[in-house]
């Protein structure tokens, strides 16, 4: 079977294990049916997610004028403390950014290579800790716009880590952790403002990967230095496929990237 499109990261669908597409303009492709089958990725080119053109991907999908122009990409996507919306306020278009910014947002603990805290729209949840490859997570605060996220981050990064270890966590190197005792521990460094919106629920969600083999180590694929390659997939986590020989392929990285899938 032979497929081509323009890769965006892969939808998901909660279940154990996780189910993961491949959505392209055609076609879409159930990844986990593709576990121990021979799959052969092939650069094509480049399709800006924005203005549609082959262009080069600056990052996250864009050419380097859209990344720069949209408001989709504006420093407040990575660093929602930077949210102004709720005042009014524009960055690149209020519009917009009064669409996403002003919904219920989710500060959470996830645990995928060790705890970390993170920002989520309410709607992406648990959409956004499969991405992150969490295999456990909880809520801390729900509220009502993405800046009270935002500013509980910062005040929470200094007590509990916001990056993820991406080596560890396609190795599968963790460990189980409580995370209802690290949010407890949490609780009394949430800004005054924010105290109100804490989740007194405290379930964890857990997650299962489709994943037969985890790689020992881990060797990345980058399309524009290697642009064809070939290897039996062996799992998904994440983001990302990882193959027999411990190749590993960051999908959402790839975003924008024109590609041909041939399947044996």
């Amino acid at each position: 079977m032979q497929y081509q499109g323009v890769l965006t990261k892969m939808q998901t669908e909660i279940g154990d294990p996780i189910q993961y597409y491949l959505v392209f303009e055609s076609d879409f492709i159930h990844v986990n049916q593709l576990l121990n089958k021979q799959v052969q990725i092939r650069f094509v080119g480049y399709q800006c997610l924005a203005c549609g053109k082959n262009k080069k991907i600056y990052r996250q999908g864009y050419c380097y004028d859209d990344f720069f122009n949209r408001p989709e990409v504006g420093d407040w996507i990575m660093r929602p403390e930077l949210s102004t919306a709720h005042l009014g306020v524009e960055d690149r278009d209020l519009a917009f950014e009064k669409r996403v910014q002003l919904q219920p947002h989710i500060v959470y603990l996830a645990n995928s290579s060790n705890v970390k805290v993170g920002v989520t729209r309410k709607s992406q949840v648990p959409t956004r800790w499969i991405d992150q490859g969490a295999h456990e997570a909880i809520e801390i605060v729900e509220v009502p716009n993405r800046y009270l996220a935002g500013i509980t981050e910062v005040a929470l990064k200094a007590h509990v880590a916001d990056k993820t270890n991406w080596r560890t966590m396609l190795k599968n190197e963790i460990k189980d952790e409580d995370l209802v005792v690290y949010k407890n521990k949490l609780k009394a460094h949430i800004p005054e403002e924010v105290k109100p919106y804490f989740v007194e629920d405290n379930k964890e969600t857990t997650l299962h990967f489709p994943v037969l083999q985890y790689p020992n180590s881990v060797k990345s694929l980058n399309l524009d230095k290697t642009p064809e390659f070939s290897g039996i997939l062996k799992g998904v986590k994440g983001q990302y496929l990882i193959f027999e020989d411990h190749t590993v392929f960051n999908v959402r990285n790839s975003e924008g990237y024109v590609v041909e899938l041939t399947i044996n």
